[in-house]
């Protein structure tokens, strides 16, 4: 992995951003904090995977707005879980990492972090099983359809913010 891109100088340029607001924390907590940002259970987990992995990690910044919505269109009905949470202080804009199944995204409350109307698209295993999940869900009245494109099927989400969430499955066609 190159240098700038390796997990250990992320968290030396984390600790060092943090240092400047007066923001103290260890070397191994901006490891842990790092292997997190990367979708990773720990740092002993990233660190292995890094030896191993010359390709870039992205992760999308999918703009969100306050109150409890996110919470309920990501966590509750997608089934997305918080890795972490940022704030600057108690008031301000929510930044925080959520994943499902190897799926990581980051939700900004943040104005200039991202737009609404993005689209993300995210490969799924069994797209038709997640669409039947979604469909029969209680918590939004959403009435998801499968869409069968040549070479893959899609189920399209659109969430309360503008966004919208391609899952897809390759078909072999």
């Amino acid at each position: 992995m190159d240098n700038h891109l390796s997990p250990k100088a992320m968290a030396v340029t984390l600790r060092a951003r943090l240092a400047e607001s007066d923001v103290t924390i260890t070397h191994s907590r901006a490891l842990e904090i790092v292997a997190a940002q990367l979708g990773f259970r720990d740092w002993n987990t990233c660190a292995a995977a890094s030896e191993n992995c010359s390709d870039p990690i992205t992760v999308p910044i999918v703009r969100t707005f306050p109150g409890d919505e996110a919470d309920r269109f990501y966590l509750d009905f997608l089934g997305f879980g918080v890795d972490w949470e940022h704030r600057f202080e108690p008031g301000m804009p929510l930044y925080r990492q959520v994943s499902r199944q190897g799926c990581v995204l980051h939700l900004s409350e943040h104005h200039g972090d991202a737009t609404p109307g993005c689209a993300v698209r995210i490969r799924v295993r069994d797209a038709a099983a997640l669409q039947r999940r979604l469909h029969d869900s209680t918590i939004y009245p959403l009435r998801i359809g499968l869409v069968h494109e040549p070479g893959r099927d899609e189920v399209r989400v659109p969430d309360p913010f503008g966004n919208r969430l391609i899952f897809f499955t390759p078909t072999g066609q």
